[in-house]
């Protein structure tokens, strides 16, 4: 092991990563060093393979080795030990990911505490993610810490380059993050990490079910002289459940990691293109539409070594969007599909440094947003030619940047911990161009395995680009719309006691210029505007418990969780489309247990019941208002591993439970699968 500093220094390595309900943000690497570690603007750890120790920080006059199970970062923008963390983060880890009952990301999201996915198309072809009652334009996506988030609609955050082999863990943060990862963190942050460069395994996958579905998977990871690789491809297909929800995907992704003169840098790029039905998507009088997406993406990140401890990263995104709404047989007046065309560009540097006063960390962040469209934006002078189509040209574009700067000290003091932060963020769609957001994080260690925690912060979110400027047969949208701000306020209790996990928090979310798409009774339009006020109250809780002691191969474990929601605010009037209609209500139950040490079972069942009410579009008219059901939803998955072959045979929604999550959207009934995964 080497030795960094030589004086006053505390070297922690940790070699393995630890399921804890309230883990950390990672990302990859071998070893991890506390008080000399290079950490991202996203706020990454490096874990590698691990003992068990519950040391803290010391003023000792040596160097202080110790071995730990935990590390926890991303609630803030220092390092901590995990028993020190002052926010929630919850971690799916790679074994439940595999014995989990979905086949795509959002159906794993589905299941998460505080986690609400709102489907439209199936095996995530679309999928809107939100977190603690806000809309799914307020949650940030990540990629291995890189910010992938689309500025066009949060619709396509999950249009991603993996599928589910190809992914480590994913860890989320509940509540306000923009002190951390800059604007559009409003209600959260997910960050995705995949498997690392150079693990040595082979991966394929092969699995069919109803409607024609089939899905193949292959990834890898290999060495190369001093280069480290990961690489994934995979496919999936379905005629569709009903009437035009037929769709096709394919994803491929490549990761490198590399080390040159005592510095680290990571490379990735990846590529994604789905078609897809889309049922009645975004009005119920044309059900007939279709939807094409391509994205691509590619970063390069450096971290330093010695006691430099900065790290940067560049980064560039590219999504295209082809929305038809008449599939075939349209009418003379439709004139041409939607085209869209965005590109981001960022950069971020983040320097962290540890000393006798706690841990000072430093962050600026540069992103660029453009959108080319037929649609979207403001009107160009000279249209362009949509590559790839005949006679199509863009006609409207638009532009923004933003610059973040973050600020942060983490002071430790016995059992009391304290971080507080400031981002100052400057934007040309800003009214006065800079604005601050605060934030403060509070910690209590009660005992040493019960803690407390309390945090406040100022957050804000910039309106998409289809907030700003779509209008269409069914939608109106308001260039004049202001950011979304609020201040976000949450305080709770974290436990640990003999193997068993449980957290409880309350928390508070004070919005102004709440933005929402709005429809009035007998309206044929929804149009986007800023509500004034939407206050957002809510508790969650939850608690994992292992069965048995776990094998190789299965893990037992009975986990509950629970959260409830109030916004404080009516949709009395009108029909919300997503500001009010969160779930007011959601129970999840999740069960994983063994018939022998190579066969076993896990469940997920979830009762559901969201506020607000829609619109019931029958008969070529919209209906009076109707309220959201509550409904039951029971996922099951049966594995059997034998040797470096699991065979699996699967089904959601198993009791064919009819409901509604999207007005008007269909939803699919029972849905059976099988299929193999081999590891290599």
């Amino acid at each position: 092991m080497e030795n960094y500093s030589q004086t006053q220094k505390m070297v922690v390595n940790f070699r393995h990563w630890s399921r804890k309900s309230y883990a950390v943000y990672n990302s990859l690497g071998k070893v991890i060093r506390i008080g000399v570690l290079s950490v991202a603007c996203s706020i990454l750890v490096l874990p590698g393979h691990t003992q068990e120790s519950r040391e803290v920080f010391s003023n000792q006059d040596t160097i202080k080795e110790q071995e730990l199970d935990e590390v926890v970062v991303s609630a803030q923008l220092g390092p901590a030990l995990q028993s020190q963390l002052m926010r929630v983060v919850q971690v799916i880890t790679r074994t439940e990911i595999e014995q989990s009952p979905v086949q795509d990301i959002a159906g794993l999201l589905e299941s998460t505490r505080g986690i609400d996915i709102r489907k439209r198309g199936t095996f995530g072809m679309q999928a809107d993610v939100s977190i603690r009652g806000g809309t799914f334009d307020q949650t940030l996506i990540l990629l291995n810490g890189i910010n992938i988030t689309d500025p066009q609609t949060g619709h396509h955050n999950l249009n991603l380059p993996i599928d589910l082999q190809s992914i480590e863990r994913i860890e989320i943060l509940q509540g306000a993050g923009a002190r951390i990862f800059g604007p559009n963190a409003f209600n959260g942050a997910i960050n995705i990490i995949t498997r690392a460069p150079g693990d040595k395994t082979f991966r394929a996958s092969l699995s069919a079910g109803q409607y024609s579905l089939g899905h193949a998977g292959l990834a890898t990871g290999f060495e190369t002289g001093a280069f480290k690789h990961f690489v994934s491809a995979s496919g999936l297909t379905s005629d569709g459940f009903t009437e035009n929800t037929d769709f096709k995907s394919g994803n491929i992704f490549y990761h490198a990691r590399t080390t040159f003169a005592h510095s680290e840098w990571h490379t990735q790029i990846g590529f994604n293109q789905k078609g897809f039905g889309a049922n009645s998507f975004y009005t119920p009088r044309f059900p007939n539409q279709y939807e094409e997406t391509r994205t691509g993406f590619g970063s390069l990140k450096w971290v330093s070594g010695g006691n430099l401890n900065l790290s940067s990263s560049v980064y560039w995104r590219r999504h295209h969007d082809r929305f038809e709404l008449f599939r075939n047989n349209a009418p003379d007046w439709y004139t041409s599909h939607n085209y869209h065309q965005t590109n981001v560009a960022g950069a971020t540097v983040n320097w962290t440094n540890a000393g006798q006063l706690g841990v000072t960390s430093l962050g600026l962040d540069y992103r660029l947003e453009h959108i080319f469209s037929n649609v979207l934006g403001n009107e160009m002078s000279e249209a362009i030619p949509v590559r790839g189509y005949n006679d199509v040209f863009f006609t409207h574009s638009y532009q923004r940047s933003g610059l973040s700067f973050m600020a942060e000290h983490t002071v430790y003091v016995g059992k009391f911990s304290t971080s507080a932060g400031l981002l100052t963020y400057l934007s040309t769609d800003l009214e006065n161009g800079v604005s601050f957001f605060p934030g403060l994080d509070l910690g209590w260690q009660f005992t040493e395995n019960l803690r407390w925690f309390s945090s406040i912060s100022r957050t804000l979110r910039l309106p998409t680009f289809t907030d700003l400027f779509y209008s269409g047969p069914g939608n109106i949208g308001n260039p004049l719309l202001k950011p979304e701000e609020a201040v976000s306020f949450e305080t709770g209790l974290k436990n640990q006691w003999k193997g068993i996990d449980m957290d409880f928090a309350i928390f508070r979310r004070w919005g102004t210029n709440m933005i929402d798409w709005i429809k009035e009774p007998g309206d044929e339009h929804w149009q986007s505007l800023n509500l004034t006020r939407v206050n957002i109250s809510g508790l969650e809780t939850g608690v994992v418990v292992p069965l048995v002691k776990p094998t190789a191969i299965i893990k037992p474990a009975l986990s509950l969780h629970y959260s409830y929601i109030d916004s404080g605010k009516s949709s009395s009037g009108f029909v919300s489309n997503y500001a009010l209609d969160h779930l007011r209500h959601k129970l999840d139950i999740g069960l994983t247990h063994s018939f022998t040490s190579a066969i076993g079972a896990s469940y997920r069942v979830s009762w559901q019941e969201r506020a607000g009410g829609y619109m019931l579009y029958k008969d070529g008219i919209f209906q009076d208002i109707q309220s959201f059901q509550p409904f039951w939803m029971v996922d099951a998955r049966l594995f059997w591993q034998i040797g470096k072959v699991q065979l699996f045979a699967e089904a959601s929604n198993l009791f064919n439970t009819q409901y509604v999550s999207i007005a008007n959207v269909p939803q699919p009934g029972r849905w059976l699968r099988f299929g193999v995964i081999g590891e290599f």
